[in-house]
């Protein structure tokens, strides 16, 4: 990875975290981010109870992951009602998401508080695997009056492991279908002073195309946490993966060169220092820093060229860094306030390279931009009521002010059995930079607004008795100011960008678990409807946008099914069923690009693991796994002219050692 001096803002950031935990010899823990069941830490940005979220969230447990041997991210979030994950092809291949039917740059993914996003909200998180993850929280609907831009359909926030208890490994391994290999260690433990938990993981696959489709990543997590007396606390949190990826594909799916590759290496680090100062008052400190280096290479030389009489280099330098700091005040039992501060840079450097017969030519571009934002939150809690809301005020240097806004409330009964629960909120999200700054054939607009959202929603999560739980939400939301490109500026020389268009989605979200010693059921299902109001620039019905026409990639309907049973104290064996409903696309081989329907398809999942020897002082244990994926071989795509990978199988296990044994 490429990377700058040290910036003066990382050495102020390391020197304000020693005073902000050293200032006062150490007298109540500070607040811990992710460790009690049952609290939910994104929707507040504090650890809260569940009940009180008015936002419909889902908590994904990394302990349900492995059971089910799922290796990346994007195949845990495709279980989540309102979540359609949409890959372009194989293994490794860009990755995807649209929540609640909004934009794929409309969710805020954070690792370990830092956002991953790119400037303008654009993430491939095909890049993201499950290793050493302690939890995933998807809360939906906009959180800008928290996070600020590309929170606007909701956050996905992944939380990494903490270790704790006397120190152990493990190392689990994995092989099968279209070559794969999997290899990944983990080494955790730790006192009441200080814990650590660090893994280092390894995929390779040739991916599912007869000719060049390989894919290759490596990743290392590390969180280290410490307790700097028992009113302090600090936590290091790294994670930094390094892949490359064969496309042989144009954008409509059909072989043009087999040495085009995509390469790339991303760096979050994370840093978290807090202390109560009294029972009723903290701070908090963060810095963090999210860097990519990501490039594109199509050489015209060599054997494996396929077109041979062009090709192309390119290489992103994308970086933000982050500061902040917020006080909590617990004013009275049931009512906090939080208020904070955040300062944010983003840079990108960007290089590209064309070769072609008739020449050569090379571009280059560096900027930046600065953002200064301000929030506050209110949390009211009394017996079965909870009410929260919160505002935030952003000052970008480049779209100038814009204010968000959320609220919520939250009831339960005196059984707790039942709880309702209804939630508004608005979202923005920041134009790009090639949207702002481009230039050349393509003309930035540097007077582009944030787009904008609002979203209502209500529900209702009822105890049904005997380990069983029904939750069922609906929601409306509205998209406005959706920036759009247009190939005639409406002057000469203007710019090509401008907020435009309007769109809008609304539907239902359910969700049934039974919870039954040895047996655990859980059923899915969500109704969506979208819409596009105004299609600004696009015209014809081969355009993405068009008036009165559904946006495209978005299932009307989608269900699932998950069956986990332990067989044994020893077996456990889950069955996992994914329907999703025909959708809208394109099919960009045309020109202008054809109407097409995506047909509907289902999905079989199946994993097992079976304990061989439990880990023992001085012995190691063994756990033997098996995951089939898409069991029944069903063909299928999720973008029209790419083929989804067929049935998958793997076989592996994981050797632990140490821990207490």
């Amino acid at each position: 990875m490429t990377h700058c001096a040290t910036p003066p803002v990382f050495i102020h950031g390391l020197l304000a975290a020693t005073a902000l935990v050293a200032v006062v010899p150490p007298p109540t823990l500070a607040q811990d981010p992710v460790e009690l069941e049952g609290l939910v830490v994104t929707a507040h940005r504090r650890a809260a109870p569940a009940w009180t979220v008015a936002a419909h969230a889902t908590v994904i447990e990394g302990v349900a992951l492995r059971r089910a041997g799922i290796e990346y991210v994007a195949d845990a979030l495709r279980r989540v009602p309102g979540m359609a994950v949409i890959r372009n092809g194989s293994f490794g291949a860009v990755t995807s998401m649209f929540l609640r039917g909004g934009e794929s740059d409309y969710v805020q993914v954070l690792v370990d508080g830092v956002p991953a996003n790119e400037p303008g909200g654009a993430f491939d998180i095909g890049s993201l695997t499950t290793d050493n993850i302690e939890r995933i929280e998807i809360v939906r609907g906009p959180a800008s009056a928290l996070y600020g831009s590309d929170a606007v359909s909701g956050v996905v926030q992944i939380f990494t492991r903490r270790g704790s208890g006397p120190a152990s490994g493990t190392v689990s391994f994995a092989a099968g279908s279209f070559a794969t290999r999997r290899l990944q260690g983990t080494l955790t433990g730790g006192s009441d002073v200080l814990s650590y938990a660090f893994s280092l993981g390894h995929n390779d696959t040739d991916g599912i195309l007869e000719y060049n489709n390989s894919h290759r990543q490596t990743t290392f997590t590390g969180r280290v946490h410490g307790q700097l007396g028992p009113r302090a606390d600090a936590t290091l949190s790294v994670r930094y993966d390094d892949r490359r990826f064969h496309f042989p594909t144009d954008g409509s799916g059909a072989l043009t060169d087999r040495n085009a590759h995509t390469y790339g290496d991303a760096l979050t680090l994370s840093l978290d220092a807090g202390r109560r100062w009294t029972d009723a008052f903290e701070t908090r400190f963060t810095f963090d820093v999210n860097e990519a280096d990501r490039g594109s290479d199509d050489s015209p030389d060599g054997p494996a060229d396929t077109l041979g009489f062009f090709g192309y280099t390119s290489l992103n330098d994308i970086r933000r860094t982050g500061t902040g700091a917020r006080a909590i005040w617990r004013a009275s039992a049931g009512t906090v306030v939080t208020a904070g501060y955040e300062l944010e840079r983003q840079s990108v450097r960007a290089l590209s390279r064309s070769f072609s017969q008739y020449g050569s030519s090379a571009s280059n571009s560096d900027n930046e931009r600065r953002n200064h934002a301000a929030y506050t939150q209110l949390s009211w809690q009394r017996g079965g009521i909870a009410l929260n809301g919160g505002i935030r005020a952003e000052s970008n240097e480049r779209f100038g002010t814009a204010a968000t806004w959320k609220a919520g409330a939250a009831w339960r009964s005196q059984s707790e059995r039942t709880r309702l629960r209804a939630a508004a909120g608005t979202g923005i999200k920041e134009p790009t930079f090639l949207e702002t700054y481009a230039t050349g054939f393509t003309t930035g607009n540097p007077d582009l607004e944030p787009e904008h959202s609002i979203s209502f929603e209500a529900g209702v999560d009822q105890e049904l008795g005997g380990g069983a739980r029904l939750s069922l939400t609906g929601f409306s939301q509205s998209y406005r100011d959706l920036i759009q490109y247009t190939f005639s500026p409406p002057t000469q020389g203007g710019p090509n960008y401008h907020n435009v268009a309007k769109a809008r989605s609304r539907g239902i979200e359910a969700e049934g678990v039974v919870d039954a010693g040895p047996v655990r059921l859980t059923a899915t299902y969500a109704w969506l409807d979208t819409e596009v109001e105004d299609a600004g620039f696009q015209e014809g019905p081969g355009a993405t946008f068009v008036a009165g026409e559904p946006l495209l990639r978005r299932p009307k309907h989608t269900v699932g099914a998950v069956a986990f049973v332990r067989i044994a104290a020893a077996v456990g064996l889950e069955l996992g069923l994914r329907h999703t409903g025909e959708r809208s696309d394109r099919d960009f081989a045309t020109f202008p690009a054809t109407p097409v329907t995506l047909p509907a398809y289902t999905v079989v999942d199946l994993a097992a693991e079976f304990q061989v020897a439990a880990a023992r002082a001085g012995r190691p244990g063994l756990t033997l796994t098996l995951r089939a994926e898409n069991l029944t071989n069903v063909q299928y795509e999720e973008v029209w002219g790419f083929a989804a990978p067929g049935r998958g199988v793997y076989v592996g296990g994981r050797v632990a050692v140490g821990g207490s044994g």
